[in-house]
């Protein structure tokens, strides 16, 4: 009983800490280019674009293995995809917090509309990292150390989704921890079936 009363305490102190941290991402630290620009940032549609060339460029110019590639990035999404969804927001149930009706009023949402999924975690932020990490570690020997900076365009859409008011600083701390594990797994794949992808 002692040990549940414990676990339980600090989950109640780590919740309450995440939603401290959201409401000062959220409400605290704005500014109006923000306002303007994340809601986009963490918009697949607006990314769409990029990622039908990355697709198209690698498959058309590196034949077998541009193709490997390409179905290893979009394994490696889709992967992330179930799992956040089948077995972290199902398995969870953890209410957004534009959802939640002991905390929406505080939060400063910049979409239309609230979606309707859980929280737990952020396919968005699992989605980015995993596809940052599977660039950096197959691409990287080739294109060299800037493309590490692929993190920092994952970490901008990922933090997108707290400033708009749809996750909590937690959903996407464990998102991005599972889209980089996910990442790091099939880009390890990938180089030991075709060992050094050279770009041109």
């Amino acid at each position: 009983m002692d040990g549940q009363f414990l676990a339980m305490t600090v989950w109640e102190r780590l919740d309450a800490w995440d939603k401290w941290l959201f409401i000062q991402l959220n409400s605290g630290y704005t500014n109006s280019f923000f306002d303007f620009i994340l809601p986009y940032f963490r918009d697949s549609v607006f990314w769409a674009p990029l990622y039908i060339f990355i697709l198209a460029y690698i498959t058309i110019n590196y034949g077998k293995n541009g193709w490997l590639w390409s179905l290893g990035l979009i394994c490696t999404v889709a992967t992330i995809d179930i799992i956040g969804a089948k077995v972290f927001k199902e398995g969870f149930e953890r209410l957004r917090p534009c959802q939640d009706p002991l905390f929406f009023q505080n939060v400063r949402l910049l979409l239309k509309h609230c979606s309707g999924s859980f929280s737990f975690v952020s396919n968005h932020a699992a989605n980015h990292f995993g596809i940052a990490t599977f660039m950096i570690i197959t691409l990287r020997p080739a294109v060299g150390k800037w493309i590490i900076a692929l993190y920092i365009w994952a970490t901008f859409i990922a933090y997108a989704q707290i400033y708009v008011g749809v996750h909590y600083p937690l959903d996407i701390l464990a998102g991005a921890g599972l889209g980089t594990l996910m990442g790091f797994v099939y880009s390890k794949v990938f180089c030991r079936q075709v060992g050094n992808f050279t770009i041109a």
